[in-house]
C-alpha cells in the first residue's frame, strides 16, 4: 500500500508548500490517522522542514520527504489541465476530445481541456465554441491566426488562473495519443520530475513518414543539446508536462513553433526554490506514440519553421 501527500497536505501540516511527502506502508502499516500523526511528528521534529527518511517501526511506516509530488491521497484532488492549441483542425477536433475523455485520469487527478482557437477559418471555432458549455472544458478565442506559440501563451494563462497544478501540452489533431497521457504525467506525479517531455524516437509506435523531416528533428535536437548540456532526443515532440511552479515562470515570447526550443532552452536554465537556496529543474523524457500527418492530410509545420527553430535555439540559450 502506498499513500502520497502532496504540496496542499505539506502546507496543512506545517504551513510549508515547498514540502511534499511520500509515504510508504511496511509490515501493514497502519491507517490514514496513524500516517498523519506519524507525519506531523516528523515534519514537527528537530531539523524539520526538508529532504529525509523518517520511519516508525512500531505503526509500520516509511515517510520519505521529496520536494514535488502531486499525487494526493490525503489533499484535495491535483488538477491537471490539457492545454489544446487548434487551427483549423475540424475533421480531428471533436474525435480528438472523444479520445482524451475516454482515458481516465491517474487517481486523485482532476482534468479539465483548455482548449485554444487560434483563428480557424474552417468551423472550428464554432465546434470550440459549442465545447465551451462542458463543465470540464475552458474555451480561449483568437480573433487571428497567430501561431501555435500565441495559443500556448493564451492556454498557459488560462490554465494557471484556474488554478492548474500541472500542464500538458496536447495538439489538436490525431497525431498524439491521449492514453500516452499517464506515462507523462507518472514522473511528476511520483514526484521525480517538474517538466516531462515525449520522445518519438525511443522505443513506441509510430507511423513511418518523411525521412527528411527525421533529421531535420535530430540535427535540431542536437543543436539544442549542445547549448542546454542536456541530452533529450526529441525536443520537436508536442508532448510536454510542467508542475505549476514551472509553468508560471516560463514567459512565451514566440508566436509560432519557435516555442517548442525556446520551451526547452528556458526550463534548462530555470531554478526553482529549495531548501537551502535554489536548484535546477528536474526534466525527465518518456516514449510516446505517435501517428503522423502527411502534408494532404493537413500537416503544417514546414521547412521555414526548420531554419526558425534553429535561430530560437541561438536566440534562447545564447542571445538571452
Amino acid at each position: 500500500m502506498v499513500g502520497r501527500l502532496g504540496d496542499g497536505a505539506g502546507r496543512r501540516l506545517n504551513g510549508k508548500c515547498r514540502l511534499s511527502v511520500v509515504a510508504v506502508a511496511r509490515d501493514g502499516g497502519s491507517g490514514g490517522v496513524g500516517l498523519v500523526a506519524v507525519l506531523q511528528t516528523y515534519l514537527r521534529g528537530p531539523g524539520a522542514p526538508g529532504r529525509g527518511v523518517a520511519r516508525d517501526d512500531d505503526m509500520g511506516w516509511m515517510v520519505v520527504v521529496r520536494e514535488t509530488c502531486y499525487l494526493c491521497a490525503v489533499a484535495a484532488a491535483v488538477k491537471l489541465h490539457v492545454v489544446i492549441p487548434v487551427y483549423n483542425e475540424q475533421p480531428t477536433l471533436l474525435e480528438l476530445v472523444r479520445r482524451v475523455r475516454e482515458v481516465k485520469p491517474p487517481k486523485g487527478v482532476t482534468r479539465r481541456l483548455v482548449i485554444i482557437d487560434d483563428g480557424s477559418s474552417d468551423g472550428t471555432a464554432s465546434i470550440v465554441r459549442s465545447l465551451g458549455d462542458r463543465p470540464d472544458v475552458l474555451v480561449v478565442l483568437h480573433e487571428r491566426n497567430r501561431g501555435k506559440g500565441a495559443a500556448l501563451r493564451s492556454g498557459f494563462k488560462a490554465a494557471l488562473d484556474d488554478g492548474a497544478d500541472i500542464v500538458l501540452i496536447q495538439d489538436g489533431d490525431l497525431e498524439y495519443w491521449p492514453e500516452d497521457h499517464a506515462a507523462m504525467l507518472a514522473p511528476i506525479l511520483d514526484g521525480r520530475a517538474d517538466v516531462v517531455i515525449g520522445t518519438r524516437f525511443k522505443g513506441r509506435t509510430h507511423r513511418v513518414l518523411y525521412y527528411w523531416h527525421s533529421v531535420a528533428n535530430i540535427g535540431i535536437t542536437q543543436l539544442s543539446n549542445m547549448l542546454t548540456n542536456l541530452n533529450l532526443s526529441d525536443i520537436e515532440c508536442c508532448f510536454k508536462a510542467f508542475t505549476r511552479e514551472v509553468a508560471q515562470r516560463l514567459e512565451i515570447r514566440e508566436d509560432r513553433f519557435g516555442v517548442e526550443p525556446e520551451l526547452i532552452a528556458k526550463v534548462a536554465r530555470m531554478r526553482l526554490e529549495s531548501e537551502g537556496g535554489s536548484r535546477p529543474v528536474r526534466i525527465f523524457e518518456t516514449p510516446i506514440s505517435y501517428a503522423g500527418r502527411t502534408y494532404a492530410e493537413g500537416k503544417k509545420i514546414g521547412w521555414r519553421d526548420g531554419v526558425w527553430a534553429v535561430w530560437c535555439i541561438i536566440r534562447y540559450n545564447l542571445l538571452r
